[in-house]
C-alpha cells in the first residue's frame, strides 16, 4: 500500500495485541516533541505487541525494513524492549518547505533507568552530544541516534529527525500541540490500543493507494482537495475491527469517495481469493454529512488467511 518514505501503510501498523490492553495514549512531553508539520502519526502499545503471538506474526510480515531498523535500534539502546517500553509512537513530518520530502523520529514512551543506560553507552565507548541541555547518543552501527525527553520519554531516529523533535519539544519550532487539525483528530482516536491520525497530504496520499485503479478517474481529482484528515483505530480483542475516518468537505465529496471506495472493493471481488472475497464482503462504506466512515471485522481465522493472500502481499509491497 504505502511506503514508509510517503505515509505508514495501514496494514504495516496492524500491531495491536489479541486481548484488551491500556489505550496508547501519548504524554505532553510525547506530543510536544513531535513537530508541527506532522503528516502521519502512528501509535501502538508495545506491550501488547510483544505479549501477542498473532501480533508478533503479523510484524513479521508487513514491518518495512525502516521500523525493523528502529525496533533494532532499540534493543541496542541497553533498553528491555519488554519492560521498559510500554508505548512506540513513529511521526513523519515534513522538515523544511518542500511538501515532498518526509522524515520519521520514533517517540519510545515507558520507565527508563536512563543512568543504567548511559553507563552502557560508555561501556560502547559512544559519546553523547550536547544540544542546548539535551544529550544526544548515537546507537552502535544504525547511523541513528537518540535523546532522553525524560525518564519516561525518549526520541530516537535519523540525527536530522532527531534535532528537529528536540527543537520542537524546546520551543525552538512549533509543535503538534498547534496543531489544530490534527489534535482534534487524535481527540477521536487515542483511547484505542493502535490508533492513526493523517494530515490533508497524508489522507490524500492513502485514498490514492486505497482507491487502485478506482482512484484514475476524474471524480477522485474533483474531490482530491476536499479531503482535510484521516484517522484510524484498530484492535483485537473479539476477532479483527478496524475503523477509518475521513474527513471532507462537505457531504458531496464524502459521497463520492464513498462511491469510488466501493468500486474499488467491487474491482478487487472479481479477481480476488476466496479468503480475499470475505474480507471484502466484511467491509464497510458509508458517508453522512462530511465524514466518510470504513469498518472492517472478522475473525482471527479468517484474517490470518487473510495475511498468506496475494491481495494482502499486494497491500503492503
Amino acid at each position: 500500500m504505502l511506503k514508509v518514505s510517503a505515509t505508514f501503510s495501514i496494514p504495516a501498523l496492524l500491531l495491536a495485541a489479541a486481548t484488551a490492553m491500556p489505550a496508547a495514549q501519548l504524554t505532553t512531553d510525547a506530543r510536544t516533541a513531535i513537530p508541527h508539520e506532522v503528516q502521519q502519526l502512528v501509535v501502538i502499545d508495545y506491550r501488547a505487541m510483544q505479549n501477542s503471538t498473532a501480533a508478533m506474526d503479523l510484524r513479521e510480515r508487513v514491518m518495512p525494513p525502516e521500523l525493523k531498523q528502529f525496533d533494532e535500534a532499540l534493543r541496542k539502546s541497553g533498553l528491555n524492549d519488554n519492560h521498559d517500553v510500554d508505548s512506540l509512537a513513529f511521526a513523519l513530518f515534513r522538515p523544511g518547505s518542500s511538501a515532498d520530502q518526509v522524515v520519521t523520529v520514533g517517540v519510545a514512551q515507558g520507565q527508563f533507568d536512563v543512568q543504567d543506560i548511559v553507563a552502557n553507552f560508555r561501556k560502547q565507548r559512544l559519546k553523547g552530544t550536547l544540544l542546548r541541555t539535551n544529550r544526544i547518543y548515537p546507537l552502535a552501527k544504525t547511523g541513528m541516534v537518540l535523546s532522553f525527553v525524560d525518564s519516561s520519554t525518549m526520541v530516537f531516529g535519523s540525527s536530522d529527525a532527531v534535532q528537529k523533535a528536540l527543537d520542537a519539544r524546546d520551543g525552538v519550532g512549533p509543535n503538534m500541540l498547534t496543531n489544530g487539525p490534527m489534535m482534534d483528530a487524535m481527540r477521536t482516536v487515542d483511547s484505542s490500543p493502535l490508533w492513526s491520525i493523517l494530515d490533508q497530504k497524508g489522507t490524500q496520499t492513502m485514498m490514492r493507494q486505497l482507491l487502485g485503479e478506482a482512484g484514475s478517474v476524474t471524480d477522485f481529482e474533483t474531490v482530491r482537495k476536499r479531503l482535510v484528515a484521516s484517522w484510524y483505530s484498530m484492535d483485537f480483542q473479539h476477532g479483527v475491527k478496524f475503523d477509518l475516518s475521513i474527513s471532507t468537505g462537505d457531504a458531496f465529496a464524502a459521497a463520492t469517495m464513498s462511491s469510488l471506495l466501493n468500486a474499488a472493493l467491487v474491482l478487487r471481488k472479481m479477481s480476488g481469493s476466496e479468503s480475499e472475497k470475505q474480507a471484502l464482503a466484511a467491509t464497510d462504506i458509508r458517508s453522512s454529512a462530511g465524514l466518510l466512515s470504513v469498518h472492517f471485522a472478522t475473525s482471527d481465522g479468517q484474517f490470518n488467511a487473510l495475511l498468506h493472500s496475494p491481495l494482502f502481499q499486494s497491500m503492503v509491497r
